[in-house]
Formats: C-alpha cells, sequence, structure tokens
C-alpha cells in the first residue's frame, strides 16, 4: 500500500518530468502545506494521465540509479581499460563487491524501475479514453524498461526473481530467482511485444528523448548477441593488453600492450542455449534496426555525435535524459569524467575517471577518437594553477612536444603549440592524475554546477553496426559474410579516420578469430566509458583471464587480480533477508 510520501514523491517525479510547476526539493515539498499533491489515483483517463504514469517511470532512471553517482561507475569500473585514483575508484573498482553500494544499487534500482512500470501498466491498461496507438505506445515503453532493467539484472547477477505485477494487484514479493534462460525468455518477450507497440523515431507521436520501437529492436539485438556470446562453448578471443609496466630502478617503466590468445569459456547458465541461434538472431535483428524497418538511424560525423544538441539524434539511439541544475534530475557523474570548472577555465574538482595507458595505444595517432575524443590539456585550480603550470597526456614524443616545445634539427627552439602557448609550464606525469580522460561527457549546458545535463548513451547505432558485424562472423564462418560483417565495421572506423580493416594483406582479419577479435577491441575503442567493457569480457567468458593478464595493479595502483566470485556480483544482504525465497548468495560471497 502506498503512503502519502510516497505517493508525494511519485507526484514530484510525474510533474517535474513533464516541465509541471513544483515547489523547491522534494522534502520541501512534502512539508509545504498549501501544495495540494497528486494521489496517484487521481491522475486522469487520459493521454495526459498514461503520459503522467510514464514520465515517473522514466524518473527511477534518474532518481534510484543515476541522481547519486552509483550509476554509471557500477555499470564500468570493474574492467581491464579503465582506471582511476584507488579512492575514486572505489572498492567496486578493487574488487570488493560484497557490501557495496554500486552492487547493491545495480539490484535495487533495476527492481525499483520495474515495479514502477508494473504499477503504470496496472493503471494505464484499464484506461478507456485512449486510443489504440497511444495506450500501445505507453504499455510498450513500459514493457522496454522493465526488459532494459532485467538485461541489467541477469547479466550482473545471472538467476534473479520475477516480478509482473505488483504487490497492490496480488504480487507475491517472495519470488524465487528463475533460471537464466527464463530471464532471457522474460526480457525477449518485452521486447518483441514493446518493438511493435512503441513509435519509430519518424512517428508523428515520438517524443524525442523516449525509449522508440528503434531502441526496443537494437536492445533486443544486443540481448541476443550476449545469449549467443554466453552459450558459445568454445573458441579464441585474441586481446591486446597484459603488464602495464616494468621498473628500471625506481622509474616506472609504461609497456604497449601485448597481444594473447583467451581461450573462452561457457558462461555458467547459459548451456542450455544454442549460440548459433542467437547469433543469427542478433544479426538479422540489427540489419533490421540498419535497414530502416523501426526508423531511421545513422552515424553522425564523429565531432557530432556526443553534444548535447545531438543527445536525440539518430546515431543516439536511447540517452538519459537529465535536467541541468536539478536537485533530482541533474547528474553528478560528468564530474568524474571531465571535471567541475570554475571562472578561469580550471578544474575545481573532479576529472577521476579515464582510461588507461593501454587502451590509448590501441589506437592509430590519427583517429579522432583519441586525437578529439581525449583530453590533452587541462589545468587543476588546486594543483597545477597554485604554480601556474599545467597537464598533458599522453606523455610520449609527439604530445611532449606540442606541449612544452622542443628543437628542431636546424637547432631552432619551436615553441609549445595552441592551447599550450600561454605560458604556464605543462607537465605529465604517471600517476592517477594523468589519464586518458575522455571528453564524451564534457558538453553540458553550465560545467560549474555540480548537478549537469550531461547524457548518458544507454544505445547508440555505432553499437548496432557492431553488434551485426560481431554476429555475422559466428553464423557463418565464409568470406561472403565476413565481408558483409566488414563493411559494417568499418562504418564505425572510417567515421572516425581510421584506417579501415581488411580481408586480406598485412594485418588481414579473414579469420573467424582474427575478425571477432577486432570487433570486440572496436568495441572497446568505440565504446569507451559506456557501460560496456566488462559485459563484453564476460559474456565472451575472457574476464577472468584478461584481467589477470594485468599482473596485480595498473599503471595507477588499482587492483585487477580477479577469481571466480568476481564473474556475478553479490546479491545485496537486504534482498537476501526480506525475499524469504532467496537463501544462499552468488558463489563466493556471504
Amino acid at each position: 500500500m502506498l503512503t502519502k510520501k510516497n505517493k508525494t514523491y511519485i507526484t514530484y517525479a510525474l510533474l517535474a518530468l513533464l516541465g509541471l510547476p513544483v515547489i523547491g526539493g522534494c522534502a520541501k515539498m512534502i512539508e509545504e502545506k498549501k501544495f495540494d499533491f497528486i494521489e496517484p489515483e487521481s491522475i486522469p483517463d487520459s493521454e495526459t494521465g498514461a503520459d503522467q504514469w510514464v514520465a515517473g517511470t522514466y524518473s527511477k532512471l534518474l532518481d534510484d540509479m543515476f541522481r547519486w553517482n552509483v550509476f554509471p561507475p557500477a555499470l564500468e569500473f570493474d574492467c581491464d581499460y579503465m582506471s582511476g585514483p584507488d579512492w575514486s575508484f572505489g572498492n567496486l573498482g578493487a574488487g570488493n563487491f560484497q557490501n557495496n553500494d554500486y552492487t547493491k544499487m545495480t539490484w535495487e534500482g533495476p527492481y525499483n524501475l520495474i515495479h514502477r512500470a508494473n504499477l503504470a501498466i496496472e493503471n494505464i491498461t484499464p484506461m478507456k479514453t485512449l486510443s489504440e496507438p497511444v495506450k500501445n505506445n505507453a504499455i510498450g515503453q513500459l514493457n522496454f524498461l522493465k526488459a532494459y532493467a532485467y538485461f541489467l539484472l541477469v547479466r550482473a547477477f545471472g538467476e534473479v526473481p520475477i516480478h509482473t505485477i505488483t504487490v497492490n494487484a496480488g504480487g507475491d514479493i517472495n519470488q524465487p530467482r528463475q533460471p537464466i534462460p527464463t530471464v532471457y525468455a522474460h526480457i525477449i518477450d518485452l521486447l518483441t511485444q514493446a518493438e511493435t507497440m512503441m513509435y519509430k523515431n519518424t512517428d508523428a507521436g515520438f517524443q524525442p528523448g523516449r525509449a522508440s520501437a528503434g531502441a526496443a529492436a537494437s536492445l533486443l539485438a544486443k540481448v541476443y548477441v550476449t545469449m549467443g556470446s554466453g552459450a558459445l562453448a568454445t573458441g579464441n578471443v585474441n586481446v591486446r593488453g597484459g603488464v602495464p609496466f616494468t621498473m628500471n630502478g625506481t622509474e616506472k617503466v609504461f609497456t604497449s600492450p601485448a597481444t594473447f590468445t583467451v581461450s573462452k569459456k561457457q558462461l555458467a547458465g547459459y548451456a542450455s542455449l544454442n549460440a548459433q541461434e542467437y547469433f543469427t538472431k542478433a544479426r538479422d535483428k540489427a540489419l533490421e534496426v540498419i535497414n530502416g524497418k523501426y526508423g531511421a538511424y545513422a552515424l553522425l560525423p564523429y565531432d557530432q555525435v556526443f553534444l548535447r544538441a545531438n543527445r536525440n539524434s539518430s546515431e543516439n539511439i536511447w540517452t538519459l535524459q537529465s535536467v541541468a541544475g536539478n536537485a533530482n534530475y541533474g547528474v553528478q557523474f560528468s564530474a568524474g569524467y571531465t571535471g567541475t570548472y570554475n571562472a578561469k577555465g580550471n578544474i575545481e574538482t573532479g576529472l577521476w575517471w579515464g582510461m588507461r595507458d593501454h587502451w590509448y595505444k590501441l589506437f592509430e595517432s590519427k583517429d579522432y577518437r583519441i586525437v578529439r575524443g581525449v583530453m590533452h590539456r587541462w589545468i587543476r585550480q588546486g594543483g597545477d594553477a597554485s604554480w601556474g603550470g599545467g597537464s598533458y597526456y599522453p606523455n610520449n614524443e609527439e604530445w611532449t612536444r606540442k606541449a612544452k616545445g622542443y628543437t628542431n634539427s636546424s637547432g631552432t627552439f619551436v615553441p609549445p603549440e595552441a592551447p599550450f602557448n600561454d605560458g604556464a609550464n605543462y607537465r605529465s606525469e604517471k600517476s592517477a592524475d594523468f589519464l586518458a580522460y575522455l571528453t564524451k561527457y564534457a558538453d553540458v549546458s553550465d560545467n560549474k554546477i555540480e548537478r549537469t545535463d550531461a547524457a548518458w548513451y544507454f544505445l547508440r547505432f555505432a553499437d548496432v553496426l557492431l553488434i551485426y558485424a560481431e554476429a555475422a562472423n559466428e553464423v557463418e564462418n565464409s568470406g561472403a559474410a565476413r565481408a558483409a560483417a566488414l563493411a559494417k565495421l568499418n562504418q564505425v572506423r572510417e567515421r572516425s579516420n581510421a584506417t579501415p580493416h581488411r580481408l586480406s594483406g598485412d594485418g588481414n582479419i579473414d579469420n573467424q578469430v582474427a575478425f571477432r577479435s577486432a570487433v570486440l577491441e572496436e568495441r572497446a575503442m568505440e565504446l569507451a566509458l559506456e557501460g560496456d567493457r566488462r559485459w563484453d569480457l564476460i559474456r565472451w567468458g575472457i574476464y577472468l583471464d584478461v584481467m589477470n593478464r594485468i599482473g596485480g595493479v595498473d599503471e595507477v595502483g588499482v587492483l585487477k587480480s580477479r577469481t571466480d566470485k568476481h564473474l556475478l556480483y553479490p546479491i545485496p544482504n537486504t534482498a537476501v533477508g526480506i525475499n524469504t525465497n532467496i537463501t544462499t548468495n552468488n558463489p563466493g560471497w556471504n
């Protein structure tokens, strides 16, 4: 039974997302005697009422998941290529998953989203004034959000309970954990319904910022490729990584990533799934999205992909709709990725989380994803600015010359290049303050405030192209199939000014293992800091080998050693205690 406080909280979320006036923050709203809150039963039987329920469900993505900086770290801190200072990277980044706020919210956040979606469906379904397309679109979006939540859960925890109705409607909170294939069957059912019920992004009724039929189909392709790769029993993957540094006396010497081959392991709980069946479904579903069956999608020029103005564009299929300066719907994670700035344009706080040196060295020097997608210059107010200096990355010959100048072969000093020609003394060191910080989340309306309108990219068209390339290579081990897959892979590379891959000649990828490895590496480069890398390693059964090849700690001292228990997150103790049908935790966790 909803309490008055909970009803008010739901109402606040609905009003805020609909752009309706609210009084201060949630606490103030509850205390405000003159503000007459809306009871859920008072939401009208109308298009406006249905939209209120849908908007209130979307709000859980921000309220419970992204608002307090638990997401996106919960999705990506635990992987090989990402790093940061150990104090900011936290227990999750070091492999300490038990009683961890990140893993706890990875359980609670999705289930809160599922509950809200079920509640909304139960209130929209009996509405009589809605046209069929409007009602279908509303329920389709709610099914989509439930599917997304279950996808997060099954990847992170394996077997999980399924809740199809709320307690209000007679549901039992004490649901048992369901086998992994059963959870996936439920996800597929939800998305298959959603893709036929929701508006395409080209339909007149589509609202930018909401999920669409294309989002449902794209997520379904991602679900299928996850099932296919998890079920595949044998195979090899070539990975670039390994030991990050050696010591020359007291000097730390960074290494180049070494190529090593990993024999994949079938993911526990996936043995009953047919890998070829789901790779085929992933290929076909991705191709339907690419060919426009579910709307109009396309890659943008690289410089336009991560602009705030384009967060609901043809490439960005589904993104988080955060609101600058809003206590409930503004996000804090952009500070960790790109920093919070002061009036001088210097970083006041943040800029903690970035990509490791080995990740940077995967790229050609001309690739836009490091030329333009990495912050090469910054000034920290309390560190650099205090002594008239600045920072640059990477500490290689190319960027050292740009930042500090050099003496050419004629003996003439060539001064630093813009923007390093401002008189500051730039430095680059081998520490946690010098990483490959990405610019993906830098375009916000105000980078001086704590809560920004940074987007989070749930689904991008580049991901769909790479899903097609990966799946097509697995479905048919032939030159013709590989050529079709190569065309999609190279669309992503060419957009970023990278040299196209070839099926013959030097550096070719003319066999299944080489092509598979190239696609997974491209995903690591293209989708960096978008919450995919850990789950790509997990689903391919190479997570433990790749993490442990690092040899303990990475370049800046973050522990990367992992054991079998790290393949799944621990179920929070609160859930084990409340749900009488969950009596044991995942292997290795108390």
